[in-house]
């Protein structure tokens, strides 16, 4: 795994607040993530995880980012075992109490579970979650497709589950891989009363000029659906790659796409750490927006997510 050399801590000088929008804690004595204790899996999108196969918790999380004014954050669901979909927010409670961290969650719901409407129930009434994330069944990579498969995007069943959120005021996350990109787009054009935040900048995992092609007109697909916002994180690619160069012109293609009022920056800690540090990800993301303002930074680094998560942190 290639991982960049660890620089000072906010060598860059970056000083506004920053609301991290997604990042995971696990506690593995508080409750069961497979993924992290069970069987590892190989084919996970970024290659070798098992550095991060333990837990995180918030001092973990301020000591990565350091030197940086962090004023809050929201939980991303993590892959805890599904039976514990509300649990987790129940976590995630006491350690706000305890820690300060986080400001507000991002749930779990399958859309096909029998019992969808009762779990977005108690997610709804619950202080900490503003939304949920629910992964689609997708093809394992863009040649290939399961288009109307059961738990896919064209699943009648999954659309009646995914509908349900405006009845709660939810958010859905979103995450595909690039190759989906403009299936999600035809669904999200279905829900425009649902806010949808779109996460790892649509993952443009291939690079190459055919890939960024497809991710384009995904992501342009997206970008015309009001109800869309973006989240400028996880840059990383397999074996742990971080292409800076590479990196700057994806972020600075998507900001363009999306504009800066529905685009938020998201550490996605401490998966984010198997490629990158903290300052890492700042470096990239400033780096590829040189034009920008004051208040166009701002709006990435945290009024977007203040926003679109209806957040009270200061």
């Amino acid at each position: 795994m290639t991982q960049p050399a660890e620089s000072p801590r906010n060598a860059l000088g970056f000083d506004l607040p920053i609301l991290d929008a997604h990042h995971h804690f696990f506690d593995l004595s508080d409750g069961h993530y497979p993924w992290l204790t069970d069987a590892y899996n190989p084919g996970f999108f970024l290659g070798d995880y098992r550095a991060i196969c333990r837990e995180f918790l918030p001092a973990d999380y301020r000591a990565a980012t350091a030197g940086f004014d962090v004023i809050g954050t929201v939980h991303m669901e993590a892959e805890r075992a599904r039976s514990e979909q509300t649990k987790e927010s129940d976590f995630l409670a006491r350690l706000k109490v305890r820690d300060g961290l986080p400001c507000a969650a991002v749930a779990h719901v399958y859309f096909t579970q029998d019992d969808c409407d009762a779990v977005l129930a108690a997610h709804a009434a619950h202080p900490l979650v503003r939304g949920v994330r629910s992964k689609p069944v997708t093809a394992p990579h863009a040649s290939s497709s399961l288009r109307g498969q059961p738990g896919t995007m064209q699943d009648e069943a999954w659309l009646r589950g995914l509908a349900l959120l405006a009845r709660y005021g939810l958010s859905w996350d979103l995450r595909v891989p690039f190759w989906h990109l403009e299936e999600a787009a035809e669904v999200v054009r279905g829900i425009p009363d649902t806010a949808v935040v779109l996460n790892h900048l649509g993952l443009p995992l291939d690079r190459s000029e055919a890939g960024l092609a497809v991710w384009r007109r995904g992501m342009r697909a997206l970008a015309d659906c009001p109800n869309v916002s973006l989240k400028v994180s996880e840059l990383g690619l397999k074996g742990g790659v971080w292409d800076s160069a590479s990196n700057r012109r994806v972020v600075r293609e998507a900001v363009g796409m999306f504009g800066y009022e529905r685009s938020m920056f998201a550490s996605n800690l401490p998966v984010g750490s198997l490629s990158a540090t903290f300052s890492q990800m700042i470096a990239d993301v400033t780096g590829a927006l040189p034009e920008a303002d004051e208040a166009q930074l701002r709006a990435l680094f945290a009024e977007t997510c203040r926003r679109v998560y209806r957040l009270d942190a200061p």
